[in-house]
């Protein structure tokens, strides 16, 4: 029975491998009938695209040859149109050009009878000036045999008698206008001074009597003036000079007469601010401090001046009193270095006339000692100066220039006047006041090109600092009336050229020499 069903197994297995076998052909064998029926489907549908794709890129050509064509014959027309408007244009610049051809030879023929008509009367007018000619030559005929004179004395005379009519009428209407202007240029001149000095005098003194502190910010004032005013009555106390503190953004303004005074209420207020810590006590030792620096500073600049000088044996106190100039401004101009200035200019003047030239230079340095004390003592500074140096010791003659300096008693002694006339250099010389000695030496080279522009000048020089430009002309080539002409001329280009203060003198010299020599 184990074999028999062995068998019938083995007859099952084999059964089954053979259904198995035929089910798989038949299923090859319609996959197989499946995939030719997709692939006749796809070559189909290929084909049917193609076709369809064809006709599409048909049509699209079709369309385009057709928009082509279409634009074609528009720019075709277009160009068309714009040669038809040109030819138009041309046509009509042609007739107008034709117009104008027969406008042209009309007019030409008209300028031929007009030219012909010219001639006709030129002829004519030439007869008759022939006529005039001899009809006036027979009348200065008649003339010359009336009044006994030729044409040329005739012509001689009125020219004569016009010009002598013309220079006297000249001279009166310029002697009136001259009169004239004098006295509107008067009263011009005193309205401008006073106008001038009304403006102006505020400002001077204010510029010369007030100091400005800068301050961090506005909120330092409030710390300045202190709990009831506390801290700026003991600045003020201390110090001597008055505290304005206003409106003006970061600033407090220092007033008084007093120029050291001032110098030493500045410096004590900048210290304070800069430390921070401002109350009476702390204001009294910074003003105690800064006065003793300032008294160290005079001290030196007065021994710094003296030395300069080579002046040795002044008196202590009067070094001081020399120092205090340092402070002091005179029309802008500091009056220790001016001292120092006339110091030096005396010397200069008193050793080209043999002279003592130290005491010269003595006399100079101390000549405006006054002006250090003049706001504290009355009366004229150098009255106050000579008695200072009296008081210290100076001799009698020191004494004696610096009084005389300004001529408050006579001069006595040569000295004297040495100081005067080096006081009046240092004030007066060019760029000492108000002027930068820069703009006065450029002002007067552009005097002197000015004038060497001009034909037929050979030099010119600028004197009288600038006041006075005086101009050599060549002889032979500018005559007397010409020069009047060029100073004139000059003078105009001057006033159009530079900026000056008064007016400036033109002064043009022309020299005629005559060389002779005479020989055995």
């Amino acid at each position: 029975m184990t074999g028999y069903g062995i068998l019938i197994g083995l007859l099952s297995f084999g059964a089954g491998v053979g259904i198995a076998y035929w089910i798989r052909q038949q299923l090859d064998a319609q996959n197989e009938q499946a995939a030719r029926n997709e692939a006749v489907r796809l070559l189909d549908d290929a084909r049917r695209r193609s076709d369809s794709l064809l006709k599409e890129a048909e049509v699209e050509a079709k369309d385009r040859l057709f928009r082509m064509k279409n634009e074609f014959d528009a720019e075709t027309a277009e160009v068309r149109s714009e040669l038809k408007r040109q030819e138009q244009r041309l046509i009509q610049k042609e007739e107008n050009i034709e117009k104008k051809h027969d406008q042209n030879e009309q007019k030409e023929q008209e300028l031929q009878k007009i030219e012909c008509g010219l001639q006709e009367k030129e002829d004519l007018l030439a007869k008759r000036s022939e006529e005039l000619d001899v009809l006036i030559g027979k009348q200065h005929a008649e003339l010359e045999k009336i009044s006994g004179l030729t044409s040329d004395q005739a012509r001689e005379i009125l020219i004569r008698s016009m010009e002598n009519d013309a220079r006297y009428e000249g001279a009166k209407l310029v002697k009136r206008i001259m009169s004239e202007a004098h006295e509107e240029a008067d009263k011009e001149a005193k309205k401008i001074l006073a106008t001038a000095i009304q403006r102006f005098s505020g400002d001077f003194v204010a510029e010369r009597t007030v100091s400005v502190v800068a301050l961090p910010s506005d909120e330092m004032k409030g710390r300045i003036i202190g709990r009831e005013g506390r801290n700026i009555r003991a600045l003020e106390a201390a110090t001597g000079i008055d505290l304005i503190i206003d409106d003006t953004p970061e600033a407090v303004i220092l007033s008084g007469f007093n120029p050291v005074r001032r110098e030493v209420a500045r410096l004590a207020l900048t210290k304070l601010i800069a430390d921070g810590r401002i109350h009476p006590a702390r204001i009294e030792d910074v003003v105690k401090t800064v006065e003793e620096e300032v008294d160290q500073t005079i001290k030196e600049a007065g021994e710094q001046a003296a030395f300069d000088l080579g002046v040795h044996g002044i008196h202590p106190e009067l070094i001081k009193v020399l120092g205090r100039l340092k402070f002091r401004t005179s029309y802008a101009q500091n009056v220790l270095q001016h001292s120092v200035e006339v110091g030096f200019l005396c010397g200069i003047m008193a050793a080209e006339l043999g002279l003592n030239v130290k005491l010269a230079k003595r006399m100079g340095l101390l000549h405006d000692l006054g002006k250090a004390v003049d706001h504290e003592v009355e009366g004229p500074h150098a009255l106050i100066g000579s008695k200072l140096a009296k008081k210290f010791g100076e001799a009698s003659t020191v004494v004696q220039a610096i009084a005389a300096h300004h001529e408050d008693i006579p001069p006595e002694t040569v000295y004297d006047l040495l100081v005067q006339a080096a006081d009046s250099l240092s004030g007066a010389r060019p760029g000492a006041r108000k002027e930068l000695l820069e703009n006065y030496v450029k002002r007067l080279e552009d005097l002197e090109s000015i004038a060497c522009s001009f034909k037929g000048v050979a030099n010119s020089y600028a004197i009288q600092a600038g006041r006075e430009l005086r101009v050599i002309v060549e002889s032979d080539k500018i005559s007397d009336e010409e020069s009047v002409l060029l100073s004139r001329d000059i003078a105009r280009k001057i006033e159009e050229s530079l900026t000056f203060p008064g007016q400036i003198r033109v002064i043009v010299i022309r020299e005629t020499r005559a060389v002779g020599y005479a020989n055995k």
